[in-house]
């Protein structure tokens, strides 16, 4: 299938765009940039230049392909309106131009506000509904189009999709270990995150596109709960630093805008999906990825 991807030379985009390739799919990345260009025509993909405020672009990159994975968000943490509207508005655009087809629609989601209290599964609808809400509501939006003739698949990932050249929370918590001279923990480090190697990531990316029903969710999890505690061990480890308890209050101070991130508790399961796609992950776990220096080369 000729497959436009967006946020294609991204963390999880890029290697996306190689499990494309390596099964025999035409990625066709959206790239914003010269370098981006350069990147994915190195790799063999095509290239369609846009981003995700030219509308146009995401219509046109749409109609050329078979399947649709929209991967790319702002992720502007200063202004989290303008990515939660420019979220809702690209869902739309993409939406509207495959309504109609029964072509595959890839959306990538969080897992972060959909449970609380327990792991969240793949039957939680997210809470976010409309465009006030946490990224435009942009997931729910997209379900809208299953009964629209769109295959939409909701791809949910574990706050640390993790691997040697994470640019994410892990890597923001590192940096944090190494200015401060200890690497820290929230508390008593009880809150815990689901985790998932990057690779594997893509792989389910790749199966959901190609096998998943119209209006599935699915949890890109390999581990449904990493003690943070144990996350800021590992960091040590690597670092060769000790570990310390960082009061809630102090988190931010401390961390940046990762510590309200690292004193929540972010879990969720992924049976249904292994189910349903005969998906199990392979890759290093995270523990592993940070004491084998990861994040610390």
């Amino acid at each position: 299938m000729r497959v436009f991807v967006t946020g294609a030379t991204g963390w999880i985009g890029s290697a996306v765009v190689d499990e494309l390739l390596s099964a025999g799919h035409e990625p066709l990345g959206l790239a914003r940039s010269d370098a981006a260009e350069e990147a994915l025509k190195t790799k063999g993909a095509a290239v369609l230049r846009g981003d995700l405020d030219d509308l146009d672009s995401l219509r046109r990159g749409a109609a050329a392909a078979d399947a649709v994975i929209h991967l790319a968000n702002k992720h502007d943490w200063g202004d989290p309106a303008e990515s939660d509207r420019s979220e809702r508005a690209a869902v739309g655009a993409l939406g509207d131009e495959l309504t109609g087809t029964g072509r595959p629609f890839v959306v990538a989601a969080p897992l972060s506000g959909i449970a609380e209290g327990r792991p969240a599964t793949e039957d939680d609808p997210s809470p976010a509904v409309g465009p006030g809400s946490d990224r435009g509501g942009s997931e729910n939006l997209a379900l809208d189009y299953a009964a629209r003739g769109v295959r939409t698949v909701i791809t949910r990932f574990a706050p640390s999709v993790h691997g040697r050249g994470d640019w994410g929370f892990v890597n923001f918590l590192t940096t944090a270990a190494r200015e401060r001279g200890v690497s820290g923990y929230v508390g008593d480090g009880s809150a815990a995150w689901s985790a998932v190697h990057r690779a594997d990531a893509a792989r389910l990316v790749r199966l959901g596109m190609e096998h998943a029903p119209a209006g599935t969710r699915l949890h890109a999890v390999a581990e449904e709960a990493v003690p943070t505690r144990a996350v800021a061990e590992a960091i040590g480890d690597a670092l060769g630093l000790p570990v310390v308890s960082v009061e809630p209050g102090d988190a931010g101070g401390h961390f940046g805008f990762v510590g309200g991130f690292f004193a929540s508790t972010m879990t969720a399961s992924s049976v249904a999906t292994r189910r349903l796609l005969s998906w199990e992950p392979t890759g290093p776990t995270l523990l592993t990825d940070i004491r084998t220096g990861a994040y610390t080369a």
